[in-house]
């Protein structure tokens, strides 16, 4: 079948008029496009940026309904998810604290030894360092605060998993974990023995092997 030239030119000529009418209606559609966006980048240019912020947030998990689970989780799997972890001095004596005093304790057990070492760091009670908190009176006969330190024993490190998962929780405690085991706790003592400040002192908690306890306000030794 051939197309006369005649039908062949009409159907040219109704492609370039769509293409020719597409054209215009893309530029004019860009066009109304460009001055809405326009006056819409005008608007927002008023905002303070503080309600521009709350506007564009993301909401929170609790304000969406989502559960949410905290920063640490107080088990062998978790301690065993973190990465190897290090440090400088402090890191150094609080993991060496955590070790000689607690490493046969639950995770749970050796994070609540941590809190009392660093709930005396940020009391005015105690020196203001991991170190020197932790070294508090030793070489002074029964002056010492925690035993390890002046019990006479070499200190050395033979259980390697056991430093391992010390030093993490060390890591995360100096991070800025949760203090929330102990309410607050500035001193412990294992189930073995009964000093004469426990009569004295509010018990917090008890956690494996150990008994917790918050120093009273107007107490500043043990």
């Amino acid at each position: 079948m051939t197309i006369s030239k005649a039908v062949f030119a009409a159907a040219i000529s109704l492609i370039v008029s769509f293409s020719v009418s597409d054209a215009r209606a893309d530029e004019l559609l860009a066009s109304r496009l460009g001055a809405l966006l326009g006056q819409e980048r005008q608007a927002l240019s008023v905002v303070p940026d503080n309600r521009m912020t709350l506007l564009t947030r993301l909401p929170s998990a609790d304000e969406r309904g989502l559960q949410t689970q905290t920063a640490v989780v107080y088990d062998a799997g978790f301690l065993a998810s973190r990465p190897p972890a290090d440090g400088g001095e402090q890191w150094e004596c609080l993991a060496k604290a955590l070790y000689f005093e607690a490493r046969g304790e639950s995770v749970r057990g050796i994070f609540a030894v941590g809190e009392v070492i660093l709930n005396r760091v940020d009391s005015n009670a105690y020196p203001d360092t991991l170190c020197d908190v932790i070294n508090q009176g030793t070489g002074r006969l029964y002056a010492c605060q925690f035993s390890y330190t002046c019990d006479g024993r070499a200190e050395v490190i033979s259980e390697q998993t056991a430093w391992e998962n010390v030093g993490k929780v060390a890591r995360l405690l100096i991070d800025g974990a949760p203090r929330e085991l102990t309410d607050g706790a500035t001193h412990y003592h294992t189930r073995a023995v009964s000093p004469s400040w426990a009569k004295r002192f509010p018990r917090t908690a008890a956690i494996g092997s150990h008994y917790f306890y918050r120093q009273p306000t107007r107490t500043a030794s043990n």
